[in-house]
């Protein structure tokens, strides 16, 4: 590494930073992606405050005291209930419908319906355990209470309610955490990740086409520098661009987004580092084999979007099937993506991670060394 490299380095990263795409895609883009998916996939609801699921009671006519007792129960179970008439011109996704009389028919034994509706098929099957439990509690104290042959009206379901359970289940993680990423805490590394390969196979690559095409290559090499040194210095001012689009997603995740990074921020740190060597190396490898500037956007336009659809980048890979997961774990895309989910979602520890910068490392240098070998001044 000569001073002359570096001086070269850093000639090219302030003019990369001068073109207005870069910096929109650098830092513009990056943000939209972060709120619009991160929200759409849960993320203001679910990473700060548990935002509530909203849950609609359908009430009859002289509903009791019961749907008082019904209420409470799921409000425990983080509903936000709302009480609407059957005839409301706008009636909530999930809904409980309560038949007529409902209190004097169950305090008189009566067999009584309650019929749950859910607009979305994704969560039927959740929101029927959750509902379910609420039911069969308000189900077991009035049997409770029948059996103490004590009058059954509110203060007595209540006080039946506050008694200690006999049976009790304690639910742990059976070893490390395992919980599939979510909102912010997967959008952003996942568009992070993406968007690092995009502007440097985009930008990185036809920067280099350009310079080829108006001759400043063929100027550069009369320069007191070897090739090595040129691509060596090329290579770097790309990496210091991943680098600075890394960095300032992670301070925005971080302090908008309350994305956490983990306890192990200097393997994430190596790793991000890992990806940005590649993606530098790779956008090298580009613009020596494009012809054009076209034909270096559009190669890396459809491959950046292909790896990261593929890689885990634009959902959870543990989400997928088994093939998908299986495939992930070939790509470049999902080794970074495996590499975060494992230090920072399921913080299984730096040694879980060595893999993934291995291979990593490895890719970035096979992809340098092939860009040094085409690399050409015309």
């Amino acid at each position: 590494m000569s001073k002359r490299s570096l001086d070269l380095a850093r000639r090219e990263l302030r003019m990369m930073l001068r073109q207005r795409e870069t910096l929109v895609w650098v830092f513009v883009m990056p943000l939209v992606f972060f709120y619009f998916i991160g929200t759409v996939s849960g993320g203001f609801g679910r990473s700060g405050g548990e935002a509530k699921d909203r849950i609609g009671l359908v009430i009859g006519r002289e509903s009791g005291f019961l749907v008082d007792e019904l209420e409470r129960r799921l409000v425990k179970l983080d509903y936000d209930v709302v009480r609407v008439a059957s005839d409301a011109p706008e009636l909530p996704d999930v809904r409980l419908r309560i038949p007529d009389d409902f209190t004097s028919h169950v305090l008189a034994g009566e067999k009584q319906e309650l019929a749950l509706a859910n607009s979305s098929s994704d969560s039927a099957e959740f929101h029927r355990v959750r509902v379910a439990r609420a039911v069969y509690g308000l189900l077991a104290d009035l049997v409770a209470s029948a059996d103490r042959a004590a009058p059954i009206d509110a203060s007595t379901l209540a006080a039946s309610d506050a008694l200690p359970r006999r049976v009790t289940l304690k639910v742990t993680a059976a070893g490390k955490q395992k919980v599939i990423p979510q909102g912010f805490q997967q959008t952003v590394p996942g568009t992070m990740v993406m968007f690092t390969l995009i502007v440097l196979l985009t930008s990185g690559a036809v920067l280099l086409v350009i310079e080829r095409e108006q001759g400043l290559l063929r100027r550069l090499a009369s320069a007191p520098l070897s090739k090595g040194e040129v691509v060596f210095a090329k290579w770097l001012s790309r990496v210091a661009l991943g680098s600075v689009q890394i960095g300032f997603a992670m301070v925005v995740g971080k302090l908008l987004f309350r994305v956490s990074w983990g306890p192990d921020l200097p393997m994430v740190l190596a790793c991000l580092f890992a990806w940005a060597s590649l993606c530098a190396a790779l956008a090298l490898l580009l613009g020596s084999l494009a012809r054009t500037a076209g034909q270096a956007v559009a190669i890396g336009v459809l491959s950046s979007n292909v790896l990261a659809a593929l890689g885990g980048c634009w959902w959870p890979i543990e989400i997928t099937p088994r093939w998908m997961q299986q495939l992930a774990l070939c790509l470049p895309t999902g080794w970074t993506m495996d590499a975060l989910h494992r230090l920072v979602v399921f913080q299984n520890g730096p040694a879980d991670a060595v893999k993934s910068l291995a291979l990593l490392l490895a890719a970035a240098l096979l992809a340098g060394f092939a860009a040094a070998r085409a690399f050409r001044y015309q």
